[in-house]
């Protein structure tokens, strides 16, 4: 206990000199938590926003991981679209065909069941999605009621969506006809936006030119921690029916007129199936077993591919943001040990005003163990010091930004939220002060007694 006394008095007496190396090895520990804590956020938020209820995503050829990233995270860019009847072919006949009578197109149709109809009988579901226009910096997705009817979200996928303000879409109010919207907990907030209010799609891109028909929000929906709450939902009629949305009719067309469309106040009626596209299907299989065979046979369609969003993530991780956090990681450990070499040189500079104070000690009958030991302790403190006050450092700043980390992300962290590696960084920090103090305790050791006394 003694030799942590002197040690503690060294420190004091140098308290300027120890100080400064002390708290850019604080610095160095601190950025080391909060790399862990933000390998620890990320790998949750996307691990979780993976996992929404469904376990395909359906989308034109092309590349997997984009199709994800549009369709379940609301980034990038939609690659383009099908054809609404590739959706049609998650229904049975009768479906399809209430959906003929109910838009208008060809009859025929509705004479057969959907090649994949089979997959999502017994419990599955198919939910279309059409991307591409903004609100302000936000995604709107056009989508149906089925879309806060079907999809659970959570740690267990059994909580349903909840709402602060209002309620969900609907195909067709009385009260607002097709242009119903329903907005994220953060987009609400960030928008100013509440229920009653009404707002205009930007087309194409966050800076581009506003439809002319306005959408009012009917729902603010409480937070999910996952992408919906930075989406504005409109109705998937409405979406259809704004300027440009509506694909051409290909010539030889055949198309019969809806016998069951609903007009709206506006005179607006849905489009034909023809007119019809949707950017991507959410589908879940009746059986999760039958996930990888529909994949496959989707894939094998000339239009479609099919991608299974946590295995799409996965491969995410494990390709570019795991090898970038690990190489953020290396780097700050590597500011620890510039920082453990900083005491190295705090305490060899101090040897030569040293150097008498061991000679007395020695002279005193102090062993050279036990001078090197004083020289090690006092290394070991700075190094004790240092970590403990950069990881509450660390926890602190952790703490102070929690909120915003879970508006962004979703996950929630605490002061005391800690990750399985930081268990490591309290031993891996006490080696180097170790190896730092070893060249100034060699020196101690080696002191002449006579030669410095005489000095």
């Amino acid at each position: 206990m003694w030799l942590l006394r002197i040690a503690w008095r060294n420190f004091c007496y140098r308290s300027l000199s120890s100080l400064l190396t002390t708290i850019s090895l604080a610095l160095g520990v601190a950025l080391v938590v909060m790399v862990l804590a933000i390998f620890g956020i990320v790998t949750e938020a996307f691990s979780r926003n993976a996992q929404v209820g469904y376990n395909l995503v359906v989308g034109p050829k092309g590349s997997a991981l984009q199709l994800t990233l549009n369709s379940v995270y609301y980034l990038s860019r939609p690659i383009e679209n099908l054809p609404f009847t590739e959706y049609m072919e998650y229904f049975p006949a009768e479906e399809r065909a209430a959906m003929v009578r109910r838009f208008g197109g060809d009859p025929a149709l509705g004479e057969r069941d959907g090649v994949y109809a089979s997959y999502v009988a017994g419990g599955g579901f198919a939910i279309p999605l059409a991307l591409g226009d903004y609100l302000k910096e936000f995604r709107v997705v056009g989508t149906t009621p089925d879309f806060f009817e079907r999809l659970r979200h959570g740690p267990t996928l059994e909580e349903k969506f909840t709402f602060r303000e209002g309620r969900a879409l609907k195909t067709h109010s009385e009260e607002y006809g097709y242009f119903e919207a329903v907005l994220g907990s953060r987009v609400a907030r960030q928008m100013g936006l509440s229920v009653g209010d009404t707002f205009q799609n930007n087309h194409g891109d966050p800076e581009g030119k506003g439809h002319g028909q306005g959408f009012t929000v009917v729902g603010v929906m409480d937070p999910t921690g996952t992408p919906n709450d930075r989406a504005a939902f409109v109705n998937l009629e409405g979406f259809y029916l704004l300027d440009g949305h509506a694909k051409p009719i290909e010539e030889g067309a055949v198309i019969e007129p809806a016998t069951e469309a609903i007009a709206d106040a506006g005179g607006h009626k849905p489009l034909t199936i023809p007119e019809r596209e949707v950017t991507s299907i959410l589908v879940r299989t009746g059986m999760p077993m039958l996930g990888v065979v529909l994949e496959n046979q989707v894939k094998e369609s000339v239009r479609a591919q099919a991608a299974a969003p946590v295995g799409e993530i996965a491969r995410l991780m494990d390709a570019i943001i795991g090898p970038m956090l690990t190489a953020l990681l290396v780097i700050t450990l590597i500011t620890c040990v510039v920082a453990a070499v900083g005491v190295l040189v705090a305490i060899y500079n101090s040897m030569n005003d040293r150097r008498r104070d061991i000679a007395v000690m020695r002279a005193l009958g102090a062993r050279r163990e036990t001078v090197t030991g004083v020289i090690l302790m006092e290394s070991l403190l700075i190094a004790t010091i240092g970590a403990i006050s950069g990881w509450v450092l660390a926890h602190v700043a952790i703490w102070i930004f929690s909120g915003e980390i879970e508006d962004r992300t979703g996950v929630q962290v605490g002061i005391l939220t800690t990750s399985s590696y930081e268990g490591w960084l309290f031993p891996l920090v006490a080696l180097l002060a170790l190896l730092a103090g070893f060249l100034p305790a060699w020196s101690a050791y080696r002191t002449d007694v006579g030669t410095n006394l005489s000095a």
